[in-house]
């Protein structure tokens, strides 16, 4: 399989990296101690930045669209069997 690995100093070629970390700088600046932040608004945090509202999902979020659709099949396998 072959295996790609970025040249160092060129973040183009790491656009989704780049786009995490800048996201993440709206939170931690650069160079704090994570120490001091508890495990709870870490996870928050990460919350937050995996799971932001989309335009196209008209504002909702990607988790809320996927529990929607299992809970509709889930729903429609259910009277299925009635």
């Amino acid at each position: 399989m072959a295996v790609y690995f970025c040249d160092p100093h060129s973040p183009w070629q790491r656009g989704s990296n780049e786009n995490t970390n800048d996201l993440l700088r709206d939170y931690f600046p650069k160079g704090i101690n994570l120490n001091v932040h508890s495990p709870e608004h870490l996870t928050h945090v990460a919350a937050e930045v995996n799971n932001p509202p989309r335009a196209v999902l008209d504002r909702d979020t990607p988790a809320n669209q996927l529990a929607t659709l299992l809970n509709t099949a889930h729903h429609t396998t259910v009277l299925q069997r009635l």
